[in-house]
């Protein structure tokens, strides 16, 4: 098989599960570009097979979202399909999903990606860095969660990030982290 025929091939693989009206275009964009049937699942198959799941998380499904454990983190490790499962998520989080259970969902997802062992070296990212760096272009996001719906489960989600993160709740800028 030539280069050129690979790419070809994962795309036609990957728009076999059909897009869905209730996905942002943005979301979309970031579910095609990733090579899903090219990175090994957390559960040891391909993880061509989360396409779905993600689409179901993007739709707003709250479910969708816990269904990633044991595909894209398990315990305190992440799994190879992390970071492009972040970036899904991080476009739906940029899509505002009005309904709370969503936000939460979303939120508590994201907490239990930076919850995990950094597994980067002095040299690279590795899969806590690359998942943190797309986290932390949420920041103004988290604050106004905090904002509108404190003492909520999505704001203690929120506010977990911050702390993690290194941001203050309130504020300019976000410290390393």
């Amino acid at each position: 098989m030539r280069g050129s025929e690979k790419p070809q091939r994962a795309l036609r693989r990957q728009s076999e599960v059909p897009s869905s009206p209730l996905v942002p275009d943005a979301v979309e964009a970031e579910i095609r570009r990733h090579d899903w049937d090219a990175i090994e699942c957390g559960c040891g198959r391909s993880a061509g097979h989360l396409v779905g799941a993600v689409r179901d998380a993007a739709e707003g499904h709250p479910s969708a979202f816990r269904a990633l454990e044991g595909h894209v983190f398990f315990g305190e490790d992440l799994k190879p399909p992390a970071p492009a499962a972040c970036g899904v998520l991080m476009a739906v989080w940029s899509a505002r999903p009005p309904r709370q259970a969503t936000r939460e969902a979303l939120l508590w997802t994201l907490l239990a990606l930076l919850c995990t062992v950094d597994d980067g070296g002095t040299h690279e990212a590795g899969l806590h860095g690359q998942c943190a760096a797309f986290i932390r272009t949420g920041v103004d996001g988290y604050r106004r969660e905090l904002a509108v719906a404190p003492g909520s489960g999505a704001a203690a989600y929120a506010e977990g990030i911050l702390k993690i993160l290194g941001a203050r709740a309130s504020g300019q800028g976000v410290s390393g982290g």
